[in-house]
């Protein structure tokens, strides 16, 4: 559960990023983003508890592979290296910081 709870909340987001953000409405760029997140939120997230690496470098690290990885898938569907980058970029910024959110919230909601 711990693995496929970060992955739906991560879709859910960045989908919608894509299509209310940035309007995209190409339903094979949508899919492509389910695809992407499948492929590399499940391994980094992974790796991240199964190796006890929450300090900042480490997380910072698997997030910019992540980030060349989904820039490099983006640019497939695409074909335009600025907005592949766009794409990968703001989804996974604002999927992070929304995913810090909750656990703040959460981490809150232990200590009352």
């Amino acid at each position: 559960m711990y693995l496929l709870e970060p992955l739906i909340l991560t879709i859910l987001i960045e989908l919608g990023v894509l299509y209310l953000l940035l309007g995209e409405k190409r339903k094979k760029v949508l899919w492509a983003s389910v695809i992407v997140n499948c492929l590399t939120n499940v391994p980094l997230n992974f790796i991240l508890h199964s190796n006890n690496w929450y300090g900042t470098k480490e997380i910072l690290i698997g997030e910019l592979i992540v980030l060349i990885v989904e820039t490099l898938w983006y640019f497939i569907f695409v074909r335009k290296w600025s907005q592949a980058f766009v794409y990968a970029f703001l989804c996974n910024a604002i999927s992070f910081l929304i995913g810090l959110l909750i656990f703040q919230i959460r981490l809150m909601m232990l200590i009352d």
